[in-house]
């Protein structure tokens, strides 16, 4: 497990973010906890991490589609999946499981699209 953020980085109800080798994870803090996917929608790019997160999903900001953030399953057709990444909070702290590999590469990333 490797530090991403701090508690106080990401608002209830939001998203940010992370790099991770190349590789961008969208950090969540929904009501009943923490949550990671993959932060490019599977339907077509789009910036999960920009989302509205309501009820343990969050709702891609490009084609409003719904993905369960425990699971990643797209809740409306079921055709799409993100990929989950085990997140663990500790005290003030906020861990993302990633490969041994790229530990050294790890930034936090501030979502630009949410400006937009």
């Amino acid at each position: 497990m490797i530090r991403v953020c701090g508690v106080e980085d990401v608002p209830l109800g939001e998203g940010r973010a992370v790099l991770v080798g190349g590789t961008r994870v969208a950090v969540f803090r929904a009501e009943d906890g923490w949550f990671a996917l993959d932060a490019a929608c599977p339907h077509r790019g789009g910036p999960l991490a920009d989302g509205i997160v309501a009820r343990r999903t969050v709702i891609c900001p490009l084609h409003e589609r719904r993905f369960d953030l425990a699971t990643g399953q797209e809740r409306s057709s079921g055709s799409y999946c993100a990929a989950v990444h085990r997140v663990e909070v500790r005290g003030q702290d906020v861990y993302l499981e990633a490969p041994p590999d790229r530990l050294d590469d790890l930034t936090l990333a501030a979502s630009t699209e949410r400006s937009a």
